[in-house]
This record gives structure tokens, C-alpha cells and sequence, in this order.
């Protein structure tokens, strides 16, 4: 609405600025025919109020113009006359109102001063019957000419107020339509909606997460709490059937799937519990490029029987995270993924970690993460906030389904948060409250000492 109200406005403004002005000047007739008693008077009324619309037609029309434009001094054409008058009947009168407007005040003027002359003796001519001298309407000047001081056009306060006025209807209208017209979610509460599965975690839009993606342990923000409540939330998804083995992906490309994989795995690492992060997206990875780790050598490589999980496995941090990078980009990934050699190398490092992470390529544009997912305890899909449609939320759950893969939930991230809004307000006085609170035990020590 500000956009396109501004957009009106200004170009208004920059019209009205570069608008010549221009001038009007007005002059009236009074409209009779001659009369010796009531009877005639009357009926000399009724004709005259007849004539004032044929009149007003006159004034406007190419006989006077041509009349007006023989002066020479005024330098107009018939046509260009013609367009600079306009006439008024003044309703339920006999009065006529001529308006002539020009760029030139004194030509406007001159030419008002030309029309009032030259309509009368047009009139005269017209009224006047064969044979007699007299004519039989009289048309006299009751007001004018009178040339207006300030221009008529433009009018900056009108012109900008209008603009204005438009500017928001049609802003409102524009976001009303775009709010109709955008499919994408927006709240935890769409995001349900969207899929039927829980959300198991909002992670809000945190400009330095480009530049710092990783969860460390002295992170304290809203961003890196909400990435353990998914931890939590993630640890109570089946008390009786825990998961272990877990796919994190998204729909689309570009909703941080990558980054939310490696920070959920590096959550559970700080909860003592012993990870393994596999990149298996083996068509775009990201996860050694995030952990600064080396990837020519990893999944793939394994999967093709080059080398054993042992020699490319790579530890991560201070804590049990132990990182299998994507290796070399093989040309069928969907069959190596889908493969019987991914199948055994899941089981048997189930055996050794409390938990496996495995990040996947996007469910719409290919088929591998679907393929993992039916190997796997379950799936988190990653939606972003405002980008993602829930026509492809759908696409994505569908195919996860159709291989009769458990869905765990959804993480709505990069949601736009206001830093006063509900559970992050609550948790920046809380973190803000503790601060303070060590503060004033550091001092109180201090003091002691």
C-alpha cells in the first residue's frame, strides 16, 4: 500500500510540476427578445430559455471560432479557437456562461474579450429575419470578461489529494489480491493445516545465520532455542519406538534443510548422545562446506565399495558427532541411495550410534529422499516461511506416503518475528533475567573478596 500510494503520488506530483499552467477567463450573456406586455413577455421568455441551449452550441462551434481566429494578433487557428472555449447554461436562467482557457493570461483574456464581441454580431446575423433590421433576440454581456488570478490547472493540493486517495485503493486492493493469491505458509498454524503432521519446531529468521549457521553451545538466542525444542520435541515423537535413524528434508530447494540437519544433529551431540550426520544429498551437498570438513571422499564412495565407512567417517566439535560427508557426485544417485549396500550400511550403524542424521536432496525435483525415507524411523520436512507453497508441502508429503514413510512433523523456518512476539519476548527477558542475575553474583563476590 505505501509502495503504490507513494508511486501515485509522486507521479502526480512530477505531472503537476511539469503541467503549464493555465489561465481562464469568464464572461456571461443575458439572453432576451423584445416584448410590450405580459403576453409577450412571457412567450419571449420561453424562447429566449429555448435559444440559450442553441447558443451555448454556437459558442463552441467553427463559425465563431473562424470569426475570433481572422485577428490575427492572436495567432490561433479556427481549431485551436475552438478548443480553448467552453460554454454553460446556467440552468432554469437565460444566461449563458463562456469560458475561454489558455496558457497565456493575456490571451486569454483577449480572447474572451474577441468572443464576447464577435458572438453578439454572430447572433444578430442569425436572429435577424429577411427583409427587417431588427433582430428578433438581443444578447447582452452581464458579466465579464473576467480573467482569473491564479491558474485553474493545475491544482497541486487537489491533484496530490486525489492521487492519494487512488494510491491507497488501489495499494489495498493490490494487497488484498496478493493475500488471496499467496499460497505460501506463514504461521505454524497453515503449516498444520497444510500437512495434518505436527510442527515441531518454528525457527525464526535470523539475518546472521548466512554468516553463522552453526549451533555452538554459547549460542543463546531465539534462533538456536528453537532448535532445541525440535530436539526435544523430537526425542518425545514415540516414547515406545524412539527414532534413530532420521531423514531431514524439504519440498523444494532453498529452505535450509541442510543447515536444520546439521544443527539438529549437532543438538543431540551436545545432549551426550552419540551422532552420526550423513550427507546423502549427492547431487547438491553442503554439509562438509558448512562443517569445514572434507567431502571428495564419503557416501558415495562407500556405497560403491572404493572404501570402508571407517576411513571416511570424520569427527566434528568436542562432542560424539562423527560426520560421513557425500563423497564423489555419482551419475545415477536415486539407484545408489535406493541401493541394498545403503540398506546394510543404516543397519549396521545403528549398532554404533545413538542417533543418525541423514540430510537428503529436495522431495519434489527427484525421488532420493523418498527412497531413504522408507529405510528410515521417520522424516522431518523443513518448510520456509513465506516461500514454500502448500501446494508443494503436499507434493512433498504425498510421495513421502506413497512409499509409506513416517512422517515425524514439520519445521517452519526463516519465520519473520517480531522481537516483542510471544514465546521469543518470554525468552529474551528470561536469557536477559539470568544475565543479570550473574552480574550481580559476580559483584556480590567481588564485594566478598
Amino acid at each position: 500500500m505505501a509502495l503504490i500510494t507513494g508511486l501515485a503520488a509522486g507521479t502526480m506530483g512530477l505531472l503537476t510540476i511539469l503541467a503549464v499552467p493555465q489561465y481562464a477567463t469568464s464572461v456571461t450573456f443575458f439572453v432576451t427578445t423584445p416584448s410590450q406586455g405580459l403576453s409577450d413577455a412571457y412567450q419571449g421568455g420561453l424562447f429566449s430559455a429555448q435559444r440559450v441551449t442553441s447558443y451555448a452550441t454556437l459558442l463552441e462551434g467553427d463559425r465563431l471560432a473562424q470569426a475570433i481566429a481572422a485577428d490575427a494578433s492572436l495567432g490561433l487557428s479556427p481549431r485551436q479557437v475552438q478548443e480553448r472555449i467552453t460554454a454553460r447554461v446556467v440552468p432554469d436562467t437565460v444566461l449563458l456562461e463562456a469560458t475561454v482557457t489558455d496558457s497565456s493570461k493575456a490571451r486569454s483574456k483577449a480572447l474572451a474579450e474577441a468572443l464576447a464581441a464577435d458572438f453578439r454580431t454572430l447572433v444578430q446575423v442569425l436572429e435577424t429575419p429577411p427583409g427587417q433590421s431588427t433582430a428578433t433576440v438581443k444578447v447582452d454581456v452581464v458579466a465579464g470578461p473576467t480573467p482569473d488570478d491564479a491558474p485553474v490547472s493545475p491544482k497541486p493540493v487537489r491533484n496530490l489529494g486525489l492521487a492519494t486517495l487512488l494510491g491507497l485503493l488501489l495499494g489495498a486492493g493490490a494487497a488484498v489480491l496478493r493475500e488471496k493469491l499467496d499460497s505460501t505458509v506463514k504461521s505454524a498454524e497453515e503449516l498444520r493445516d497444510a500437512t495434518d503432521a505436527p510442527t515441531l519446531a518454528v525457527v525464526p529468521f535470523d539475518a546472521k545465520a548466512a554468516d553463522a549457521p552453526l549451533l555452538t553451545e554459547a549460542a543463546s538466542c531465539s534462533r538456536s532455542e528453537s532448535l532445541r525444542h525440535l530436539r526435544t520435541n523430537l526425542q518425545f515423537a514415540d516414547v515406545d519406538g524412539p527414532v534413530r535413524t532420521l531423514v531431514v528434508t524439504s519440498a523444494v530447494p532453498g529452505e535450509g534443510k541442510s543447515t536444520t540437519a546439521v544443527n539438529t544433529a549437532i543438538t543431540f551431540a551436545q545432549a551426550d548422545k552419540r551422532v552420526l550426520l550423513i550427507d546423502a544429498d549427492l547431487r547438491r551437498p553442503k554439509v562438509a562446506e558448512y562443517l569445514d570438513l572434507e567431502g571428495a571422499v564419503g557416501l558415495s564412495n562407500v556405497l560403491a565399495g572404493q572404501v570402508g565407512i571407517e576411513d571416511v567417517v570424520q569427527h566434528w566439535g568436542r562432542h560424539q558427532l562423527f560426520v560421513l560427508p557425500s563423497g564423489s557426485v555419482p551419475p545415477n544417485p536415486s539407484e545408489l541411495l535406493g541401493s541394498r549396500a545403503m540398506a546394510h550400511l543404516l543397519a549396521r550403524q545403528r549398532e554404533h550410534y545413538d542417533l543418525i542424521v541423514i540430510d537428503t536432496p529436495p522431495l519434489v525435483p527427484v525421488t532420493d529422499a523418498a527412497v531413504l525415507t522408507a529405510m528410515a524411523d521417520g522424516a522431518v520436512m523443513v518448510a520456509r516461511s513465506g516461500k514454500t507453497s502448500t501446494a508443494q508441502i503436499r507434493t512433498g508429503l504425498a510421495r513421502l506416503r506413497a512409499v509409506d514413510a513416517r512422517v515425524l512433523g514439520c519445521v517452519l523456518n526463516m519465520q519473520a518475528t517480531k522481537a516483542s512476539d510471544g514465546y521469543y519476548a518470554y525468552y529474551g527477558q528470561q536469557h536477559d533475567g539470568k544475565h543479570r542475575t550473574r552480574q550481580r553474583d559476580a559483584a556480590d563476590l567481588v564485594r566478598a573478596a
